[in-house]
């Protein structure tokens, strides 16, 4: 009987001499080294843009407003509602995303669920679904975060006067969340994943509107525009008008129809793109 040959990592090797091993490891340092290379303009871009993005947004946009700590209102009033609607988003969106790159990923695993009695869109409808019901569940743990976190005397100052109107703004905020999750999910390559959809969060919050209100934006317009395509913008401004009302917030119509309209159209998209990856 033959003797089964050990695997050259589990098995018993041989020492090699010290000027074999050097060459091999500086010939693994070039290697790594040339792929760094290559990769080097995304790479900068990736550390770059999260400091960018945190420095535009306290040492730019917040001095020009005159919003911070030590203002007429405090920074934890203005921070209850945007950090809400960031927590929400960013669960939202994790929740759905993340196993959608595992399911649709080499291993088919999505295969396993569509073999459920229901049609394709269905199964995109109830991964929209569960994950906006997990980040709404997520956005209630910063409400005690907020309230007993604060400097002696800046407490936030809450006050609700239309509950109908907060729990729908709350319900089409983590849709509107969950819709954009699905559409990232089918959109972004697996092997990217993770690197790009932290940059997209980041930006998406640095100028979602979560550290100071819309309506100050207005001594500095082109900002104030430039946020209208990011989504977190009406969701953060839907709660500022129904929690913190005294801040200042983008009218109830207009948080409303682009919150209603964007979780229609997208979850159209979404939906559709997600058929088609499912079948492909």
């Amino acid at each position: 009987m033959t003797t089964p040959a050990l695997s050259p990592i589990a098995g018993h090797r041989t020492l090699p001499s010290p000027r074999a091993a050097w060459h091999a490891y500086r010939a693994l340092t070039a290697r790594d080294l040339h792929v760094l290379r290559r990769n080097l303009p995304a790479l900068l871009v990736q550390v770059a843009l999260q400091p960018l993005l945190f420095t535009f947004a306290f040492a730019y946009v917040m001095p020009s407003i005159g919003t911070g700590p030590g203002g007429t209102t405090s920074f934890s009033t203005i921070l209850l509602p945007g950090l809400i609607a960031s927590t929400l988003t960013l669960q939202s969106i994790m929740s759905v995303t993340g196993p959608l790159a595992a399911e649709l990923g080499p291993r088919r695993e999505i295969t396993d669920r569509a073999l459920t009695p229901l049609p394709v869109w269905a199964l995109g409808l109830q991964k929209i679904t569960s994950s906006a019901i997990f980040g709404l569940v997520s956005s209630l743990v910063v409400i005690p975060i907020v309230w007993l976190v604060h400097a002696p005397g800046h407490a936030p100052q809450a006050h609700v006067t239309n509950w109908p109107l907060l729990l729908v703004t709350l319900v089409l905020s983590a849709l509107l969340a969950s819709v954009l999750g699905l559409l990232l999910g089918t959109a972004i390559d697996a092997s990217a994943f993770g690197a790009l959809l932290g940059l997209l969060l980041a930006a998406a919050t640095m100028l979602g509107c979560v550290y100071y209100p819309w309506t100050a934006l207005h001594s500095i317009r082109w900002v104030q525009v430039l946020t209208l395509a990011n989504p977190l913008v009406y969701m953060s401004e839907g709660l500022r008008a129904n929690l913190t009302p005294t801040t200042g917030h983008m009218p109830t119509w207009a948080y409303l129809t682009a919150l209603t309209l964007g979780t229609a159209a997208l979850g159209h998209l979404a939906l559709r793109r997600f058929t088609r990856r499912v079948r492909t």
